[in-house]
């Protein structure tokens, strides 16, 4: 881990070539044949500053490589093939750097990247009143999974859940309780009793139209601080939470601030004023607008009846969090519907002059669909995530209890392995494609999933435990007999820490769930084809400090994406 061998390769080949470390690092690479070597050097790079045929360059160094490096520790040979120098290096003293780096690692340096630098993501924002629906699944795990890779990188990273508390949709909740609604229903079952009164609403609005107008009334008195309207507000709000918190934390998910729309509704006048003090405002059949250009439409800032819509609360969000935070990066982790409203948002801020308008990113991702169910929540066939979230664990249930039915702490167990499995299956493709929920894969032990990665980590835990009892902790030492045997495997662990650069960089998660599964079919291709505690114990700690650093590897990885890791399974 966190071992660049190709710095390594290039700090020790620019004492023998006349190149520098910078040159030779960038072109080296790993050929797609090991017959053709470990690593080369395609020589097209040189051929112009050195005013030869590449080949005769290849051909060059590798006779020099010959002559006065015969004894490398690190390089064991090197052949010319056409244009190309070709390396074959001791694998042995490449894996001891990588495990000592892995025996001691504490991520430090990598934490300096982010160091002074802080990060704001918007993510999760479900509606209040409504029960959290599978469909802010995604928003909630990838911001999670984004917060636990930037605070891993040494960032200040502040987690905003802008809950969906204002709008028109509280009026027709209103409206609906008034008419319908009985407190002692509420106090027993809130969220789910909220939600039929709103599907409610929509299915007699249909039939009475006067009941919109009733909604936009008590909407609007909302607005003005009604007392009355003010009162159910919370009082949804309130009971909402407490919902939204049990889930949050089986799901091991956490702000640092609830601050929905409705916190930004005193903002409103002032941010309003500001962007008509810029001068880029006009009216439109008494509307208030932002043109864009003619590639976006305009952003519509106050309806002709003086009401605002979420893109000025946006905007005033915006303003907000850059004064109060001061961030370098702002994630919004919204799905791709909303790409145009985030075009219009960070356009506005553009025209209003704010510079720091390109440190905001739209985070957009697909969507999560069932095969046989549609997911609408005004027609009432919303998929609840609680229900998801307690299938899953109960289907994992029965699994481990097939597999270990003597297993201590089965259903702590359950929990992770359902949970982790809901997570992975939404975390381990790119962000953008639609996910389809499918159980069978979701919770394959052999599969590519979540519960695989849980059980590599397991069988390593128990097999760590075995070593322990037979020779005693497992610890890095100088003296180790490392050969070639392990050598695929450790070459990956020590792409980890450039793994989590690059999920950061291109916010996605997915790069590190696919990096994480390649490590695990690694090590079970490495575990079946070596006896890891053996009757030599000099060879079975070698490679116990490989299983060592997978294990690590794995448990950071799965700690990134949000996934609890079990010792047993």
């Amino acid at each position: 881990m966190g071992i660049d061998v190709k710095q390594i390769l290039s700090q020790r080949l620019s004492q023998i070539f006349p190149l520098s470390e910078s040159v030779l690092y960038e072109a080296i690479e790993i050929p797609p044949d090991p017959r053709l070597g470990d690593f080369a050097i395609p020589c097209f790079y040189f051929a112009r500053e050195m005013q030869k045929n590449p080949a005769q360059i290849a051909s060059d160094f590798a006779t020099h490589f010959s002559q006065d490096a015969a004894d490398d520790t690190l390089i064991h040979r090197t052949e010319a093939h056409g244009p190309y120098l070709n390396l074959f290096v001791n694998k042995g003293h490449i894996i001891q750097k990588i495990i000592r780096h892995s025996a001691y690692c504490n991520f430090e340096d990598l934490r300096e990247r982010g160091r002074g630098k802080t990060v704001v993501i918007d993510y999760s924002s479900p509606n209040i009143a409504k029960p959290f629906g599978i469909g802010h699944l995604r928003s909630t795990v990838i911001g999670s999974s984004l917060k636990r890779i930037f605070t891993f990188l040494g960032y200040c990273v502040i987690g905003i859940n802008h809950l969906g508390d204002w709008g028109t949709q509280f009026g027709k909740l209103i409206t609906a309780f008034k008419k319908w609604g009985d407190e002692k229903e509420l106090d027993t079952h809130p969220i789910h009793y909220l939600y039929s009164l709103y599907v409610k609403f929509h299915s007699e609005a249909e039939k009475k139209s006067s009941l919109d107008d009733e909604a936009r009334k008590w909407f609007k008195l909302l607005e003005q601080g009604d007392q009355e309207a003010r009162r159910l507000w919370q009082h949804f709000k309130d009971l909402s939470l407490i919902e939204f918190n049990t889930i949050y934390d089986r799901l091991g998910v956490e702000f640092e601030h609830y601050t929905g729309e409705s916190y930004y509704r005193d903002m409103i006048d002032e941010t309003v004023a500001k962007v008509k003090a810029r001068g880029i405002t006009t009216e439109s059949e008494g509307a208030l607008i932002v043109p864009l250009g003619d590639d976006i439409p305009p952003a519509l800032m106050k309806k002709s009846d003086d009401s605002t819509l979420y893109l000025t609360r946006d905007i005033a969000a915006a303003l907000y969090r850059h004064r109060n935070y001061h961030f370098d990066i702002a994630l919004y982790v919204v799905g791709s519907p909303q790409t145009l409203h985030f075009k219009q948002v960070f356009r506005v801020l553009e025209a209003m002059g704010y510079d720091w308008f390109k440190n905001c990113y739209h985070v957009p991702f697909g969507q999560i669909r069932f095969a046989d169910r549609s997911m609408s929540t005004r027609m009432g066939n919303v998929v609840f995530l609680d229900d998801v979230l307690d299938k899953s664990v109960e289907l994992a249930l029965e699994i481990v209890e097939e597999k270990n039915p003597g297993l201590g702490n089965k259903q702590n167990v359950a929990e992770a392995v359902g949970v982790g499995a809901i997570i992975f299956n939404d975390l381990k493709n790119n962000r953008i494609k639609d996910i389809t929920f499918n159980w069978d894969e979701m919770l394959n032990f052999n599969g590519e999933t979540g519960p695989y990665l849980q059980y590599t980590y397991a069988r390593i835990h128990s097999l760590l435990e075995k070593f322990k009892q037979t020779y005693g902790d497992v610890e890095f030492k100088e003296d180790l007999p490392f050969g070639d045997e392990g050598y695929r495997i450790c070459m990956l662990l020590s792409e980890f820490e450039n793994t989590v650069v690059r999920a950061a960089k291109e916010f996605e998660p997915s790069v590190i769930s696919r990096y994480l599964l390649e490590v695990a079919s690694q090590f079970n291709n490495f575990y079946n084809s070596y006896r890891v505690i053996s009757k030599d114990r000099s060879l079975s700690l070698t490679r116990a400090l490989i299983a060592q650093g997978v294990m690590r590897v794995l448990g950071e990885g799965l700690h990134l994406l949000g996934i609890k890791t079990v010792d047993e399974m």
